[in-house]
């Protein structure tokens, strides 16, 4: 028993090392300034800026800060398929590129998500503690969100 035990445990790790070595492409566009950048199509101020590129861009950007963990398979694909999944829906950084129509949409889905609670995703501020927003945050943006309607 103790060695068929040993056999699935060397099995297992080995399996484990083999899918390190398959890594997606990384969301890293650094250096890159976006005229299209929300940030830039809106005037706003800095505490409005810090907290959605905080809690927002990691995975509604070309540009998400990784930590260590998320180099590590399974999560790199789950990450990676999160992040392309966002994107797909809103990308901060081709804001400008998006109709009158889509980023009115776009700006109400923002506003109620983030008064909901929908936004930042629970599974994502779990480890990411700084991308949650408290009471006050969520007021100063959602306030700041009506104003551009």
């Amino acid at each position: 028993m103790k060695r068929v035990l040993k056999i699935m445990l060397t099995i297992v790790l080995f399996i484990f090392i083999a899918i390190q070595f398959y890594q997606p492409a990384l969301n890293v566009d650094k250096g890159q300034v976006y005229t299209t950048d929300f940030t830039q199509v809106y005037k706003m101020p800095i505490e409005v800026k810090a907290m959605l590129q905080t809690s927002c861009y990691d995975c509604h950007s070309n540009n998400t800060n990784y930590v260590w963990y998320d180099y590590v398979q399974p999560a790199r694909t789950l990450v990676e398929n999160h992040i392309k999944n966002a994107k797909q829906d809103l990308n901060f950084n081709e804001w400008g590129t998006y109709s009158n129509r889509k980023q009115e949409r776009l700006l109400n889905s923002i506003k109620e998500q983030i008064e909901t609670k929908q936004m930042p995703l629970s599974s994502y501020t779990i480890m990411h503690e700084n991308a949650k927003l408290n009471d006050e945050q969520i007021k100063v943006l959602t306030n700041w969100l009506k104003e551009q309607d």
